[in-house]
């Protein structure tokens, strides 16, 4: 996810758009929001209102950045993805 990607604090649109550039599918920017705030209500993210914008017509963003209990946990997610594809078929993973 971009937020975990960027140093910092990242708003909605760009992530929506990092995932749909990596997964080469459509995704409905109400579905990330609802995760987004979902994550932080785990404690995962944490977010904060910006500086009002211009070129928003003078409204902020909404901007989340990664815990550390987020860092851990993506971690761990990490771990159990990679332990499940040891010992697959060498040609499942070329497609990986």
């Amino acid at each position: 996810m971009h937020a975990m990607s960027q140093a910092g604090e990242v708003y909605g649109v760009p992530i929506v758009d990092e995932i749909e550039r990596r997964t080469g599918r459509t995704v409905a920017p109400a579905a990330v929001y609802v995760t987004l705030r979902r994550l932080e209500e785990k404690k995962l993210l944490s977010s904060k209102m910006s500086a009002p914008t211009a070129e928003r017509g003078g409204k902020a963003r909404r901007c989340v950045k990664i815990t550390s209990a987020g860092l851990t946990s993506l971690r761990e997610a990490r771990q159990v993805l990679d332990s499940m594809w040891k010992g697959l078929d060498p040609g499942l993973l070329s497609n990986r």
